[in-house]
């Protein structure tokens, strides 16, 4: 599905129309919004419509279409504005981007290990899973420093697409076990680059330039299976780690 976020990033205000509803839901022409998906909330925000406004509470892919659940069983019509919440966009859009700088310097540290899972918290904290079945876990706590030293750097982050077949032949741009980005309707996939650091296929929303992020801490690290080393993180100033 294309999204129109990923072309107007910065559009979080829309002007689009109705093209089906239901009491509770809505399809829109185009919309701002991100639904989620790789370990990414749904962006969050509101419909404004003659009725006034409304609040999104989620979304729901059917046949294709993509469907804005809303709080209250209105069922609108006609021109609507959509508005995305702009702090839990730039905070979802730090917390995303705080993931691939750790993902990169774990797969550079440690022959390349894969991510077997990901999630981003309303709290402003998130957690990503390595299949690391012999790391030291010092090593992975130290990676806490070079992260905050790749935000400090300013480095550019910027969406490319390129044809699946490619990225499939790229070692390291698909990198997790479990989770691919769906290609777009002409078999193309989009590919994330942080400037000189790092290179993925990824759906998410993500910042501009890493120093427009705040700073992270390493929270905490888990040995999950086996094999799995889960990695918390956190934005300085958000959730636990408000104070700081």
């Amino acid at each position: 599905m294309h999204l129109f976020c990923h072309d107007q990033p910065h559009a979080l205000t829309l002007e689009t129309t109705v093209v089906d509803a239901r009491p509770g839901r809505v399809r829109l022409a185009e919309t701002p919004f991100y639904p989620g998906g790789g370990g990414q909330l749904p962006d969050r925000g509101a419909i404004r419509w003659q009725g006034g406004d409304i609040g999104v509470t989620g979304f729901e892919v059917a046949d294709g279409a993509l469907w804005h659940l809303l709080d209250a069983p209105v069922e609108m019509q006609g021109a609507v504005e959509a508005v995305v919440n702009l702090l839990f966009r730039q905070m979802m859009r730090e917390s995303h981007t705080a993931t691939h700088i750790l993902n990169a310097l774990v797969f550079q540290s440690f022959d390349g290990a894969l991510v077997t899972g990901a999630q981003m918290n309303e709290d402003g904290t998130a957690r990503i899973d390595f299949d690391l079945p012999d790391a030291d876990n010092d090593r992975l706590r130290a990676l806490e420093a070079p992260i905050n030293d790749v935000i400090g750097q300013n480095l550019a982050v910027r969406c490319t697409y390129i044809p699946m077949t490619e990225a499939v032949a790229v070692p390291g741009l698909l990198r997790s076990r479990s989770v691919t980005p769906p290609p777009t309707e002409d078999g193309r996939v989009r590919i994330v680059e942080i400037g000189g650091l790092d290179r993925q296929a990824c759906g998410g929303t993500h910042v501009d330039a890493t120093g427009e992020m705040r700073a992270i801490r390493i929270l905490k690290i888990d040995n999950k299976g086996r094999h799995n080393r889960r990695v918390r993180l956190g934005l300085v100033g958000l959730g636990p780690l408000a104070a700081a």
